[in-house]
This record gives structure tokens, C-alpha cells and sequence, in this order.
């Protein structure tokens, strides 16, 4: 009886890895990893790793500066700023934003502390901004800052009647036209625009006065719970309305006029950036657009440059490039796309 020949194994080839292996972390393939990991900790890397990693941290600080600020008594708290910010808006709409009790009877009691102490606090984080920029001028008289951000916050303070009535008709102007809104305090309380515009209102104060960082700070946080992105540098006018809100961008040199309307997803940005002969960008220009008074502009619309001047009463439809002068009068829209129909033939 004949043996059967021995069947050669293959050798094979190393696998490689699926998009599933590489992308997929589903349970089984996590446990397979926990059972299998041969790796075990150093006995002594708590006593000798972890110091030997300190060194490397702090040697990264040495190599990639810029990232860290170790003199911390020049940089204002962000946590400060923002107690600060949520006073003011509390001040602005005392009784719907703001966690304290304010009635007619307490109101004047209420308002003189908060305010009080909002100009101590803002005045020391305003300080502490100014230091940040002075320290670079090795002769500066040490009162100097502390001197100017008493100006700067007193100055902004007394500017507040003035912004609640700029606030009270960007309230209306989103009431008048929403026809969802059911009152004005449904867009006080609920819509998101009013936070992003109050917000803008007090960091465009502090940017006028060349408070360096804090005007940011309160920008990009409003911008991280809204949706809605406004720098402090952009010069907005009266009855401004964001309808929904989420993904506005608004440049720095943007001008905006009265009674403009505009939709989620509008862009007023900047082209590609002018650089000198080193390649370094040229700051302190003009870069983004210009819009007139009673100009709408629907969902999408993308407007460039400095030469995108829209003149008074114009509307804009959604998804429109922008980045030239448009006139007064004019309604812009694009083309709509074709619509092709094609109808699935009956299975038998």
C-alpha cells in the first residue's frame, strides 16, 4: 500500500492589514489586543523614566517656543474674562440671562455691586493684557498700565446704555424677521445671534481701545457655543439680525451697515493674503467685504476681498461667490441646477 506524498506547507506571505483592521477597533479585535499585548511597564520608570520625560518636556519648551507662558502674572485668566462677560450680559439683560435674582425692588442694589466689581475685575485682567505687550519696552513706568486699563474700563462701562440700545434693536430686528419668533423674549432668551451680537458689542469696545487678547477671548468663546465667528475688529451698524446662525464668519475688516439680514453659512472673508519681499504677510489692511444697508443675504452666500463693496438694498441669494463690487438695487442669484428625472424600469 502506497504512502501519500507529504503535502509542502506555502509559506505565507505577512498579511496586510484591511481597512477594517486598520480603521475598525470593534470589540473583539480590542480584546484580541488586551490578551495578546506582551508589553510590560519598567519596574523603575516612576523613578527614572518619569523624571528623564520631565527633562524632555522641559527641553521641548526651549525648542518650540511660543507655546508656553511661564510668567503667567502678564497673561489675563481666560476663566476671569469669562466670569466678567457673563456679568455684563447679565447687565444687559438683567432677569433672563445670568444666575442672580434681579427684581425692581433689588435692582439698583444688584446693578451697583456687579458693576463695581466688574470694573475691579476687568480692570485687573485688562492690566495684566497691557503688561503682556508692555513688558516688550524695557524702561516703562510700572503705573502706566494700571493707570490706562482704568481709563479703558471705565470708558467701555459708560458705553453700556448706549450698546443696550443697539442690543434692544437687534432684538427687534430678529423678531420683526423670524416669522417663527413668538416674542422678544423668546430671542432673548433662545436665539443664539443675540449672545453672538451682545458678545460682539462688548469685545468691539475693548478692541477700539487696543486691549490686546481679551476681545478674543470672548469672541471665540461665544464663537465655540454659537456657531457664530464675528472678530472684534468688524464694524457692524444697527438692526442686525443672523437668522439660525451656525457656520457665520465674519472678517476683521468687515463693514456691515444698518438693517442687514443674513443667513446660516455666510462667509464676509478674505482672499489669499498680500506678502512683502520676505514672504511675511502684510497686516493692517483692508481684506474683507463691505456691506450697505438693507442688504439681505441668504444661506451659503461666500463673499471675498476688500473689493467686494455690496452697495444699499441689494439681496444676495444662497451659494453666491462673491468677490467684486455689486450695485445698489441688484439681486444676485445663481442658476438653477437642471434636474435630471430618470425613472427605474419595473423588476418582472
Amino acid at each position: 500500500m502506497s504512502s501519500k506524498p507529504r503535502r509542502t506547507k506555502r509559506k505565507q506571505k505577512p498579511s496586510q492589514n484591511t481597512d477594517e483592521e486598520r480603521y475598525s477597533w470593534n470589540s473583539e479585535r480590542m480584546l484580541h489586543q488586551l490578551m495578546t499585548c506582551n508589553v510590560k511597564l519598567e519596574d523603575n520608570w516612576v523613578d527614572e523614566g518619569l523624571p528623564k520625560l520631565v527633562d524632555d518636556v522641559i527641553r521641548n519648551y526651549e525648542t518650540f517656543g511660543g507655546m508656553d507662558h511661564l510668567e503667567g502674572k502678564d497673561l489675563p485668566s481666560k476663566k476671569v474674562v469669562l466670569e466678567v462677560l457673563e456679568d455684563l450680559l447679565t447687565v444687559f439683560f438683567p432677569g433672563y440671562l445670568g444666575s442672580k435674582e434681579i427684581t425692581k425692588s433689588n435692582v439698583k442694589y444688584v446693578m451697583g455691586n456687579m458693576l463695581t466689581s466688574i470694573y475691579a475685575r476687568l480692570t485687573v485682567e485688562v492690566e495684566k493684557s497691557l503688561k503682556h505687550i508692555c513688558k516688550k519696552i524695557k524702561e516703562c513706568p510700572q503705573d502706566v498700565c494700571h493707570a490706562q486699563a482704568q481709563i479703558i474700563v471705565k470708558g467701555v462701562l459708560e458705553k453700556i446704555p448706549e450698546i443696550r440700545k443697539l442690543l434692544s434693536e437687534d432684538v427687534q430686528a430678529a423678531y420683526d424677521g423670524d416669522p417663527a419668533a413668538v416674542s422678544r423674549e423668546e430671542v432673548i432668551i433662545s436665539y443664539p445671534c443675540i449672545l453672538a451680537i451682545s458678545t460682539y458689542r462688548i469685545a468691539h469696545e475693548l478692541y477700539l481701545r487696543g486691549v490686546p487678547l481679551i476681545p478674543r477671548i470672548m469672541s471665540e468663546h461665544m464663537h465655540s457655543l454659537t456657531g457664530i465667528d464675528i472678530h472684534p475688529g468688524a464694524q457692524i451698524g444697527k438692526n442686525f439680525f443672523i437668522d439660525h446662525g451656525t457656520g457665520v464668519v465674519i472678517g476683521e475688516t468687515t463693514e456691515i451697515g444698518d438693517n442687514v439680514k443674513m443667513y446660516q453659512g455666510v462667509t464676509l472673508g478674505a482672499l489669499s493674503f498680500p506678502k512683502d519681499e520676505k514672504g511675511n504677510i502684510i497686516k493692517g489692511r483692508k481684506r474683507h467685504p463691505t456691506i450697505g444697508n438693507n442688504v439681505v443675504i441668504y444661506s451659503g452666500a461666500t463673499l471675498l476681498g476688500a473689493d467686494a463693496i455690496i452697495g444699499d438694498n441689494v439681496v444676495i441669494g444662497g451659494n453666491v461667490w462673491i468677490t467684486s463690487p455689486v450695485p445698489s438695487g441688484t439681486r444676485i442669484t445663481i442658476a438653477p441646477p437642471e434636474q435630471k428625472i430618470k425613472k427605474e424600469k419595473a423588476k418582472k
